[in-house]
């Protein structure tokens, strides 16, 4: 291991050459290369943002990766002149050529950051540029000197137009975007203006927009204090006379086909008047209207939507015409798919028919079928080595909420998914045969304009039953009664899971939360103690003779992404889950237990071969399932850079563990213990590469163990970072899209 690390050192060593010579290779005499772009402020300005400020730069120098080495300068640098060679083309096409300083586009950016630190109040400001010359390089500094703020005195506003007067007036102020105080700012002025517009368009104003609104700023002497006028003026074209701004009202508002072939409208009339946002005999929306696009947009069954609206002759009213064009109704797909779990090779294919207007309302119906197939290997004992899988899937979903009490004017303020679903799986492996029969009922549902998406899953029922188990691992881990083959016994027993949840998600900017809780059992063990119902001898309640699960369960889960330039990353994640087995259960089932390591948890291991806790699983078999816990935390930090064409690269650095709420002896060490589980937290460290296609992403990560909390001998070491073998202590991941 020794000779991987000091070759990994030569390698850093040598793209660190590679980035620093020859840099100017193909920099034409009397030119210079830009070498490097700084922003500076002269003085403390806190509420300046540099970073957006740097958008306003002409000319930025060659690309850094990790913002440390010009690699695909270099590349472009090692190339030859003559062109005819399909070595020097190559290098040229990965690579890229030198940015040769500009100094007129210095000068535009100096005007440009000028100019936007006077929109911003500043008004003041001037930016100097100091621009050093190294040999064939040039380092270009812009100092910006904003000078003292302007702020807003006094606002007063000349509205020409006695209605919309009126309309202003009688509106919240809390809500205007203008304050007396504020520090005068350009952007702020120009969203006022949308959102008066907003406001106008939203109340009949069909033909209003923003250049109607201007301002007039006047500053106050011998002070850096501005009173501002809003000035609102009236409707006027070319050489006619300003006349005050037509409100419009809608008077018909029309269906039809857009395809000629099909003049049909296959959307039922309740459906059709649920997505339309506009109303007859109201004023005209701007909002209504991109609310009904979105709506009709969300329809399966509807492929374009077109909306146009007809003034009547010397009236003030619109006549609405929507133009629906519609999908097929039906299609058929199959999609074959290759699998590699844990090293053993399988494949597996589906057969989905899908139905986008069952019921005349774009409701889905999706009917799939699957099979698989996976040779395992490592398996003693058993006659067959081969893991077969079959499974249905009946789906149906609405794009609406399927329930009563609810009115027309939510389910227009809603964009909402109903669904129900069946599914029936059959799983043959060497060990075992098991069947799955799930039934669920689930709704997910959003607001229009905010960032928080919901989740209900009302009814979700499972019915897990083993109608087989080898005579081998009967007698290996189910026949005895000693204490290590507890949880095992458990998970292969028939088991009801009766689950409630509730799921939330907000996403904005480079911001992600996530978070859900579920429940099992409670209304089955409440329903059984009311009636009185008979314990099994292992004190368990029992529906139809068989038991049921009962455990509360939550998972949270927060990512942000510090964006450093238009190429460089680092993004920040941390997980938590916890779910507690209480009432007529001690042990979780295992589809709810939480498994470590893996492409998107600690990924100097492979998957499920992590803790509980300090636990190391002693003989290497059946470690799937002594290898989970009650509790998981992630914490993870990756850096990431834009290499080249569709090529992206990443360090990151992993850790966390799962730890068991209760204590099994078959998982010594497994239980979590606040003064030990900081010393359980296992730590990894790596790097990724990336193909970027837009539509996905493929993802190759290489981990390597720094801290092993299941050590045990000299030869696996608490700290594998500071005695690494790369044998023992890396581990590969390959997957489709990023990790969080």
């Amino acid at each position: 291991m020794r000779k991987v690390f000091k070759f990994g050192l030569f390698m850093l060593g040598a793209t660190a050459l590679l980035s620093s010579c020859s840099s100017t290779k193909y920099v034409p005499e009397n030119e210079f290369l830009l070498n490097s772009v700084k922003l500076e402020t002269e003085g403390d300005y806190r509420d300046l943002n540099t970073i957006a400020l740097r958008s306003y730069v002409r000319q930025m120098p060659n690309r850094r990766w990790f913002s440390l080495f010009k690699l695909p300068l270099a590349t472009y640098s090692l190339s030859g002149r003559d062109s005819s060679k399909w070595v020097n083309r190559t290098l040229k096409a990965i690579g890229e050529p030198p940015v040769i300083y500009d100094s007129i586009r210095t000068v535009l950016t100096c005007n440009d950051l000028t100019q936007q630190l006077k929109n911003e109040g500043f008004l003041n400001a001037c930016v100097r540029p100091v621009v050093e010359r190294h040999k064939r390089k040039v380092d270009v500094t812009y100092t910006l000197m904003p000078g003292e703020p302007y702020f807003i005195h006094q606002i007063d506003y000349d509205i020409q137009d006695t209605a919309i007067a009126r309309i202003l007036n009688q509106q919240d102020s809390t809500k205007s975007l203008l304050r007396s105080g504020m520090r005068f700012d350009v952007a702020r002025l120009d969203a006022e203006r949308k959102r008066i517009t907003t406001l106008l368009a939203d109340s009949g104003y069909y033909r209003f927009h923003k250049d109607f609104i201007t301002y007039q700023a006047d500053s106050i002497a011998d002070s850096h204090l501005i009173n501002l006028t809003l000035r609102l003026s009236l409707y006027h074209q070319s050489a006619q006379e300003p006349v005050a701004h037509t409100r419009y009202w809608l008077r018909h508002i029309n269906y039809s086909s857009g395809d000629p072939a099909d003049t049909l409208i296959h959307l039922r009339r309740h459906v059709l008047h649920e997505c339309t946002h506009l109303h007859e005999g109201k004023p005209y929306s701007a909002t209504g209207l991109q609310n009904t696009y979105n709506h009709f947009g969300r329809m399966q069954a509807v492929k374009y939507t077109n909306i146009t609206f007809v003034q009547t002759p010397a009236d003030d009213s619109l006549d609405c015409h929507i133009q629906l064009q519609n999908n097929k109704p039906s299609t058929i797909s199959f999609q074959p798919e290759g699998t590699n779990t844990a090293g053993d090779l399988g494949a597996a294919a589906s057969l989905t028919y899908q139905n986008r207007n069952l019921f005349r309302g774009s409701e889905v119906l999706t009917i799939q079928l699957r099979g698989a197939y996976e040779a395992i290997r490592g398996l003693e004992g058993y006659s067959n080595q081969d893991f077969v899988e079959y499974s249905t899937e009946a789906k149906l979903q609405f794009p609406r909420f399927i329930s009563p009490f609810l009115n027309m004017r939510l389910h227009q303020r809603v964009n909402a998914t109903s669904e129900v679903s069946l599914l029936y799986d059959m799983q043959d492996r060497p060990e075992f045969h098991r069947r799955l029969l799930s039934a669920a009922w689930r709704y997910r549902w959003n607001f229009p304009h905010r960032h928080e998406r919901f989740q209900l899953d009302l009814l979700d029922l499972n019915y897990v039953f083993m109608p087989w188990i080898s005579k081998t691992f009967h007698d290996l881990y189910l026949g005895n009664d000693n204490a290590r083959n507890a949880i095992l016994r458990y998970n292969y027993e028939d088991l009801f899971i009766t689950k409630l949840g509730f799921g939330y998600t907000y996403t904005k900017g480079n911001t992600a939360f996530k978070s859900n809780v579920e429940t099992s059992g409670n209304v089955l063990s409440f329903a059984s103690h009311t009636m009185d119902a008979e314990k099994d001898d292992n004190g368990h309640y029992r529906l139809f003779n068989i038991a049921f699960a009962q455990y509360v369960k939550c998972d949270l889960d927060l990512s942000h992404a510090f964006q450093i330039d238009e190429n460089n990353q680092l993004v920040l994640h941390a997980g938590l889950g916890i779910a507690y087995p209480y009432g007529n259960s001690t042990v979780l089932p295992f589809e709810k237990r939480y498994f470590s390591g893996g492409a998107n948890s600690i990924r100097g291991w492979s998957v499920r071969s992590l803790g509980p806790g300090k636990f190391k699983e002693k003989d290497g078999r059946i470690n799937f399932i002594n290898q989970t816990g009650d509790m998981k935390l992630d914490l993870n930090a990756e850096y990431r850079t834009r290499l080249f064409w569709k090529f992206s690269g990443a360090l990151f650095v992993d850790a966390g563990n799962i730890w068991t709420l209760r204590e099994y002896e078959v998982q010594p060490g497994g239980l979590f213990r606040f003064n030990e589980f900081l010393n359980q937290m296992a730590v990894s460290y790596g790097l990724g590469l990336r193909l970027n296609f837009d539509y996905f992403i493929l993802r190759f990560d290489l981990g390597m163990k720094a801290v092993n909390p299941s050590y045990e001998a000299e030869d696996d070491p608490h700290y594998p970072i500071l005695h690494p073998r790369f044998s023992r202590d890396n581990a590969f991941h390959f997957a489709v899209g990023l990790p969080f």
